[in-house]
């Protein structure tokens, strides 16, 4: 009897595993719309919310110029980039903002890019563009994220997060982008959000 309990036992604790291994559900954390944009990437070409609209993208805030916090959070984009292709997710794209718009010209963001093992630059849309006061006023109403010019300084004060923007242009998640980047939630999220 006590074999039979056992074994009951542990099949029950199998099949909760692998229910839950299949059973992924997206909790979105946030709910805010982005506002309507259009402005300039890096290949010179105009990019609004209209053309990012229909998949999620994953956004994020840098400049080129940053000798702080920038660097790491564009190397550990590559290697969330890399996992969303070891996974074969294809249906998405990754925005990055400059905070420092008149440094970042779209010559100065491409080169900027060469400077990463990027394993697919198609998919990356570095933004540029526009006025600082508009870049600062755009961070807080879409995403809820600090942008502020430092006076004393050639850097741009900002956020190291991630935002996980939905099909629909609203900003559902974020994550930490700089030291503990939750790499398979990114992945998880994403994939349940380009079913």
């Amino acid at each position: 009897m006590k074999k039979k309990s056992v074994m009951l036992v542990l099949i029950l604790t199998l099949s909760s595993i692998l229910a839950a291994c299949g059973s992924y559900k997206f909790e979105p954390e946030m709910n805010i719309e982005v506002q309507d944009f259009s402005v300039t990437n890096q290949n010179n070409e105009k990019v609004s919310l209209n053309d990012l609209k229909g998949k999620p993208w994953l956004a994020m805030f840098i400049f080129t110029n940053c000798n702080t916090i920038c660097p790491p959070m564009t190397y550990n984009m590559t290697e969330v980039q890399k996992a969303l292709k070891d996974k074969g997710l294809e249906d998405y794209q990754i925005v990055a903002f400059s905070v420092d718009p008149e440094v970042d010209k779209p010559e100065v963001l491409t080169n900027y890019l060469k400077t990463y093992s990027v394993p697919d630059a198609s998919k990356w849309q570095l933004l540029t563009g526009y006025e600082q006061k508009y870049i600062e006023q755009f961070a807080r109403k879409s995403f809820n994220s600090l942008v502020k010019n430092d006076p004393n300084s050639d850097q741009v004060v900002h956020m190291s997060s991630y935002y996980l923007v939905d099909a629909d242009g609203m900003v559902v998640k974020d994550y930490d982008g700089t030291t503990d980047v939750p790499v398979e939630t990114i992945v998880a999220d994403m994939k349940a959000l380009t079913k």
